[in-house]
């Protein structure tokens, strides 16, 4: 193999490997590791809060808590984004890779030919056919040459029209390699900044229920709880209950199945199992089991799957919450969802209007 083709082979590798080490996760994104615990002097910043800590003052940091975890939330959205696209920009680049080592081959060869071309001119004494057939004083070489002549030219303009479009092609390649490393790019920064983010609010809200003594933990709990059936009991009292009796199909009870298997398994931002989750990580995984492919995250998954009035909905389908579309479950039946709250919670069997549902999708619609 000539130096030229090693030399492209190489870089295609590269690109590849490039590409690969970028795409990994945990390599330059690994998930965070834990928070440590406050030290004395974060604790002398931040004393506890005081053991008869008002409900007033529990509920101030239950609506904090809350705004922390949305935030965390959204990001984590653009966080899985900016992965999914990180993977197909990447296999889009390694298929160009592909198609620039094959496109550079064809054009070596092609030129390999025209060289053998030349060289047979130059044998000839360097005169065209054209040339060489005016000479000849034989009539059926004359005519044997004309179309020899003919065909020569055919071929020369073939030639040249074949290595004219493969260079074209190889020139076009490069630019859509060139896009799709600045798409990456980009997707790196977005998804760095997402990151960021994410451990910011995560931190924050640690550090707030660090403040907590354990009483307090508990009645936040309890407050927490208290508020998802308040929520829960408006939303069954508008009897929309006694109109969803729809029953799952067969790929929506095997993603019920799924998730009902990984209740008890942590949330953990970015995580799609198989020994944690977080909300839509759950949910792409759980019809995945299924057989069908989703989009991976709550946003997109609103954006994109069919939209089914509330009433309408049957186990299986998702239910999107929040008017971003930050939070998404998977419907069970009986006014139950199976979901991935938070950061410090674990998959967990929830009322389905324990939280403002934005509306509903059907995967297998």
């Amino acid at each position: 193999m000539g130096t030229g083709k090693r030399g492209l082979l190489a870089a295609a590798v590269t690109v590849v490997c490039a590409v690969t080490v970028l795409g990994a996760p945990g390599t330059a994104f690994a998930d965070p590791s834990p928070t440590p615990a406050p030290s004395a002097s974060t604790s002398s910043t931040t004393p506890p809060l005081p053991s008869t800590a008002s409900n007033k003052d529990l509920e101030l940091v239950r609506t904090k808590l809350e705004a922390l975890y949305h935030d965390a939330a959204v990001a984590t959205d653009a966080y899985n984004a900016a992965e999914e696209a990180a993977k197909k920009q990447s296999a889009e680049i390694v298929e160009l890779a592909k198609k620039i080592v094959a496109g550079q081959e064809k054009l070596d060869g092609l030129k390999d030919r025209a060289g053998a071309a030349a060289r047979a001119q130059y044998r000839t004494g360097g005169l065209p056919d054209e040339a060489q057939l005016m000479l000849t004083d034989d009539p059926s070489e004359f005519l044997d040459g004309a179309g020899r002549a003919l065909q020569g030219q055919r071929a020369t303009k073939g030639l040249i029209g074949e290595l004219t479009r493969t260079q074209q092609d190889l020139e076009q390649y490069s630019k859509d390699a060139s896009t799709q490393w600045q798409k990456l790019e980009a997707g790196r920064k977005t998804k760095a900044a997402a990151q960021k983010k994410i451990e910011k609010q995560i931190a924050a809200a640690e550090k707030l229920e660090s403040r907590l003594e354990k009483k307090e933990k508990e009645r936040l709990e309890q407050l927490e709880a208290q508020v998802a059936l308040e929520a829960q009991t408006a939303w069954l009292d508008t009897g929309v209950l006694d109109e969803i009796n729809s029953a799952a199909s067969v790929q929506g009870k095997k993603a019920v199945q799924f998730a009902t298997a990984q209740i008890g398994k942590p949330y953990v931002w970015g995580a799609e199992g198989p020994d944690s989750f977080d909300c839509s990580g759950l949910t792409s995984e759980a019809w995945r089991s299924a057989g069908q492919a989703i989009p991976r995250t709550s946003q997109e998954q609103w954006k994109q799957l069919p939209h089914i009035a509330v009433e309408d909905m049957r186990p299986g389908d998702l239910i999107i919450y929040f008017d971003d579309a930050s939070h998404v479950a998977l419907y069970v039946g009986d006014g139950a969802i199976i979901h991935a709250p938070r950061p410090g919670r674990t998959v967990t069997l929830a009322g389905a209007g324990s939280m403002p549902i934005l509306g509903v999708v059907r995967p297998d619609a």
